[in-house]
């Protein structure tokens, strides 16, 4: 392994069996693959195609029934790696009676770090989490989206090098995925702001297509323990013969001059008209204004608002 690849699978298989030994379910078939380092991998498919069997591999939870997996140039049952990860599974097993400091605190201990080093690591993480006003509240008191926060906190506590997350934004509103996003992509990018900061690799298992999308920069797409695709998202994601056009200000008569220039190059005009936002980022303005400005409807200028007016006298 070079030292830009922080992760390789070589032929990695996991056979499931019964009682009796015989073959219950393949979970992963000879899966190939490389992630290195400073890079966000998205693990992508959907319910039972091997993301989570794949991420209990590296850690050394499960062994390969074949092939192997090194993980910064170890193998994955060498349980000493493990001092360089964090790990957030997709259900946080979390004590309900300890508040979000003592919660980080045990978890420190566990990796043997100082009393400063534990106090300054979490006052660290609290802040880096949005959770200082929350920080003494027992976590049984948490909404779902505030216990995802504080269980990727603990995965962060010994500062590690690899980051493996699954399922990060499983039961969240739109405002918690956004959230937790945005950690991940500040995680990314924190030892460009930082360079005491170690660069982290970040792995993201996920079903939910759209928060692959916006933090990952290649994924690896799984059926049934298969690897069905693998690359850089933008390239995977492009239409190649398909060419975009967005343009400001033009008028009509413009408009239709570069419809007869496209015509004229044996070009079809597959459609034109005004570009559209995610639900995502229509919801999350709505909120956003809402909150600026309480009482008021949020207009959003579309076709339904232009017919019936607000409805509610503003």
């Amino acid at each position: 392994m070079s030292e830009e690849t922080v992760v390789k699978a070589e032929n990695l298989t996991k056979v499931y069996r019964d009682f009796w030994g015989r073959q219950k379910v393949r979970a992963l078939k000879a899966l190939n693959l490389e992630i290195r380092r400073n890079e966000v991998f998205g693990l992508l498919g959907p319910n039972g195609s091997g993301k989570t069997t794949t991420m209990k591999l590296l850690l050394g939870l499960l062994h390969p029934t074949s092939g192997r997996a090194l993980v910064f140039g170890r193998e994955a049952a060498d349980v000493t790696k493990n001092e360089r990860i964090g790990y957030l599974p997709e259900e946080s097993y979390l004590y309900r009676f300890l508040n979000a400091e003592e919660t980080l605190d045990f978890y420190g201990r566990l990796f043997n770090m100082s009393g400063s080093e534990r106090r300054r690591r979490t006052a660290e993480l609290i802040e880096l989490m949005g959770l200082g006003s929350a920080k003494r509240r027992q976590l049984r008191e948490y909404s779902k989206g505030m216990t995802r926060r504080i269980g990727l906190a603990q995965a962060l506590i010994n500062d590690p090098e690899l980051i493996l997350l699954d399922e990060p934004t499983t039961g969240l509103d739109p405002i918690g995925t956004r959230r937790m996003k945005d950690l991940i992509l500040k995680l990314k990018h924190e030892h460009e702001e930082d360079p005491k900061k170690r660069p982290k690799t970040i792995v993201m298992c996920s079903h939910l297509l759209a928060d692959v999308q916006d933090v990952c920069d290649r994924i690896g797409i799984l059926h049934q323990g298969e690897l069905k695709e693998l690359g850089a998202v933008d390239s995977l994601l492009k239409v190649r013969d398909v060419t975009e056009f967005r343009v400001s200000g033009l008028s009509e008569a413009g408009r239709e001059q570069v419809e007869d220039a496209i015509r004229a190059q044996n070009g079809e005009l597959l459609s034109s008209g005004n570009p559209t936002t995610t639900l995502e980022e229509l919801f999350l303005r709505v909120i956003e204004e809402s909150e600026a400005h309480p009482g008021r409807r949020v207009h959003g200028g579309g076709s339904d608002n232009a017919k019936g007016g607000s409805g509610d006298g503003s």
